[in-house]
């Protein structure tokens, strides 16, 4: 049986896809693996680079490439990986990453022993070495009002005003969490035939938020876990389409707000939210239009 199928969607990853990819293989020399590799009709190097190191894996491990004849948006190729996943575990894994070798059999142990665990996530590193938070709380309404006007700046380390990306969190300590980064998320297949597939209507933002609260809502733990971590170099293809990509996050964080705050007295709310997210939109892309050259 495959011990665990990993889904890497790619868009332009020409120089992160090795190094993700040469982690991975070291990380799984004890496992039987499936790699599924989602391209999103990639212009570089992305797919001949995965390609290349494709026969390394395929004495050991099942490796298929899906090339996706348009950029399907993220969400969607996530669930075309999942789709086609076979494994005990499964993980949904970002191409700029890079694992560390003893990853997989430690938080596997965590997954067998703690039977309520649907989702565990490791301590996430910058590439110089450092802590990248990467824990947050389900969003609130006043938790988008403070980040607009500064408060979760100026008192970063509050649980009131920085509520939502958890400046008060200590990344030193195993516990449960709402919300770990998407980049690295280990569940069990049969914890995902009882959630389900990603949301599409969120295309490329606010999907694992939102596949996180299904599993909290179904009553499964998901575990932050910093004795086994990796390095996560952030979001290369988020940048190379910085104006497209802001757009899309605010809609996204708008329909969050709205599939989970519904009902009559959320209305005005919601309304006033959404005015906020499009002002807050204007504002980011005029910054990155002045500050960048072209």
């Amino acid at each position: 049986m495959t011990d665990i199928s990993i889904i890497i969607v790619t868009y332009n990853h020409q120089n992160e896809i090795v190094g993700c990819l040469q982690s991975l293989l070291t990380a799984l020399s004890s496992f039987r693996a499936q790699v599924i590799i989602v391209d999103n009709f990639s212009h570089d190097q992305t797919v001949t680079n995965a390609q290349i190191i494709k026969h390394q894996f395929e004495s050991q491990h099942k490796f298929l490439i899906i090339k996706n004849k348009n950029n399907e948006g993220f969400t969607k190729a996530v669930n075309q990986g999942l789709t086609k996943s076979k494994g005990k575990y499964i993980l949904n894994l970002n191409p700029d990453t890079e694992l560390t070798p003893e990853i997989f059999p430690f938080l596997f142990n965590i997954l067998r022993s703690n039977e309520n665990c649907g989702i565990v996530s490791p301590q996430f590193l910058n590439t110089d070495g450092s802590i990248q938070p990467s824990c947050r709380r389900f969003p609130r309404h006043r938790d988008l009002l403070y980040s607009a006007i500064g408060l979760s700046r100026l008192f970063s380390k509050s649980k009131i005003f920085n509520y939502w990306q958890m400046g008060d969190f200590d990344f030193q300590t195993q516990q449960k969490v709402e919300q770990p980064q998407g980049a690295f998320l280990l569940t069990h297949h049969t914890v995902l035939e009882q959630v389900g597939f990603l949301d599409e209507r969120f295309p490329m933002f606010f999907s694992d938020v939102d596949w996180c609260r299904r599993f909290i809502k179904k009553g499964w733990d998901i575990l932050f876990v910093p004795d086994v971590k990796i390095i996560h170099h952030q979001g290369g293809s988020i940048f190379k389409n910085r104006l497209k990509m802001i757009w899309s996050s605010h809609r996204s964080f708008y329909f969050y707000f709205v599939k989970y705050y519904s009902g009559k007295k959320w209305t005005l709310i919601n309304l006033i939210t959404g005015a906020l997210l499009i002002f807050l939109a204007l504002l980011r892309s005029l910054f990155y239009l002045l500050t960048n050259d072209y």
